[in-house]
């Protein structure tokens, strides 16, 4: 495929995983987006291809931002962590001790890592909601506050697509008066240039990829009641998604825009025992531990998938690896395809932003041979 835009850098013995990147187009697997992998932080590969718009007359360029959804939760997850070592609260910490009202309706005893793992069993609104009112916060916030949970706390997982990004960002920002994308924005990424927003101001609107939609549903087998409520719902996601409305809102478990070099940049804290890009500074080894601990483990209520999860994040575990043959690497995948991780037993982070939309909703293929072409390269 001679006429694909294709710029970057890729080390020397990374050939291959530049080779598959390349396939994916050559396949029609992949229409614009950009891979990254960072090694104790150095970039290997950053790579960016094919075109940002679906006619194809606007290469996609190093600028280019993607909505990478769910893999906002790992970053989200990071805000979390830098709190936890600021002393705004532990894991450990009933969610109600920094939200009273979430104790109604028998939530008392939720702490934060089983908030944070899915656990809670607010993963949507069972009924009464409407697609406009996940962009009003307080009454969002309110109402997750006053539900009773769909099953008993303690009864494993049950994945919580967006209503996480509100229970997590509720927590920051009772804590902390700040909310999760202005941490992100003014502590993490502005510090180091690092390009990936959480709520995106209307001045960045313009350099946004167009997406394409998923040609399938996503395969959850027989639907359960709790996948209906997740996902299927007509209220299930906020509406007018893609529209400058849903960019400028923050909604930390859902609504992040990037570059896969700057997924690979954020995850890399957890590659690099708790160190940030371009600082000194680093968590505490046990802010860290706790924040890639197992909290919960085994067939989740409503991705069809059997999963570790520690607080915000999926986790490699023996017999469940999502992302490449670590037993320590964390991360997280986004609607379509797009996924961030890290491996601290290599000092590997990895990004991958897609524009191309797929209904694989926690492993991609595409992703997959980048990963299998990455892996053989070390």
């Amino acid at each position: 495929m001679t006429d694909l835009p294709l710029s970057g850098v890729c080390a020397h013995g990374f050939d291959a995983a530049r080779d598959a990147f390349t396939q994916l187009f050559i396949d029609g697997a992949e229409r614009g987006a950009s891979f990254a992998v960072l090694i104790d932080g150095q970039p290997v590969v950053d790579l960016v291809g094919g075109w940002a718009d679906r006619a194809k007359t606007t290469p996609m360029d190093e600028r280019s931002l993607i909505p990478v959804f769910s893999c906002s939760k790992a970053v989200s997850s990071l805000v979390i962590a830098k709190c936890a070592a600021q002393g705004l609260f532990d894991y450990d910490d009933k969610v109600a001790d920094h939200w009273p009202e979430f104790a109604a309706n028998g939530k008392a005893d939720v702490t934060i890592g089983q908030m944070l793992s899915h656990q809670a069993g607010l993963c949507g609104f069972p009924d009464n909601w409407n697609p406009e009112d996940w962009f009003d916060w307080d009454k969002t916030c309110a109402r997750l506050a006053a539900m009773e949970p769909l099953w008993p706390l303690g009864d494993g997982s049950g994945y919580h697509p967006v209503s996480w990004g509100y229970l997590a960002g509720e927590i920051v920002r009772r804590a902390s008066g700040r909310t999760i994308g202005t941490i992100l924005r003014e502590d993490l990424c502005a510090p180091a240039g690092i390009d990936f927003w959480i709520g995106l101001p209307d001045a960045e609107h313009g350099r946004v990829a167009q997406t394409t939609k998923p040609s399938r549903i996503p395969d959850f087998g027989q639907f359960n009641e709790f996948q209906k409520i997740a996902f299927m719902k007509p209220w299930s996601s906020p509406g007018r998604r893609g529209g400058a409305a849903w960019r400028r809102m923050e909604i930390p478990s859902a609504n992040g825009h990037g570059t896969a070099r700057a997924m690979a940049e954020l995850i890399s804290i957890y590659a690099r025992g708790g160190k940030f890009p371009g600082r000194t500074e680093a968590l505490p080894s046990d802010v860290l531990e706790a924040a890639m601990a197992e909290r919960v483990a085994g067939q989740d209520r409503v991705l069809p998938n059997d999963l570790s999860f520690g607080a915000g994040l999926i986790r490699n575990t023996p017999g469940r690896l999502v992302y490449g043959p670590g037993l320590h690497t964390v991360g997280h995948t986004g609607f379509g395809g797009s996924c961030l991780f890290a491996d601290p037993d290599t000092g590997l982070s990895f990004g991958y932003a897609t524009a191309k939309q797929d209904a694989e909703l926690v492993s991609d293929d595409r992703a997959r041979k980048l990963i299998a072409a990455v892996y053989a390269c070390l």
